[in-house]
């Protein structure tokens, strides 16, 4: 049975402390498993900083992977304008051929 299972989980790394800072980084890792084969992908979402008893969660603004996703978003675009354009251009030229045919050209 081909069994797929996606899993996305968010853990905290190693905690550095200098002083009264304590500082964790959070990584978020999506987990892909089909048919015995695994494949992870991790990429870092925040970082916890702790000081004088206040905690502040910052988020980690990954750009490179928004400007991936727009370039992906793009070419799936580009594809599928083309495609609409070559059935369109396959679809008017049987047309020309179906209507000469029916004058006799």
């Amino acid at each position: 049975m081909n069994q797929v299972t996606l899993q996305r989980t968010t853990r905290p790394g190693e905690t550095f402390a200098v002083g009264d800072l304590r500082v964790t980084p959070e990584a978020q890792a999506l987990i892909l498993r089909v048919r015995g084969s695994t494949v992870v992908w991790n990429r870092p979402v925040a970082v916890v900083v702790e000081r004088a008893g206040h905690v502040q969660r910052i988020p980690i603004v990954d750009v490179t992977r928004r400007l991936q996703i727009g370039l992906v978003g793009i070419a799936l675009l580009v594809a599928i304008s083309r495609l609409g354009v070559s059935i369109w251009k396959k679809e008017r030229a049987r047309d020309r051929v179906s209507e000469s045919f029916h004058r006799g050209d």
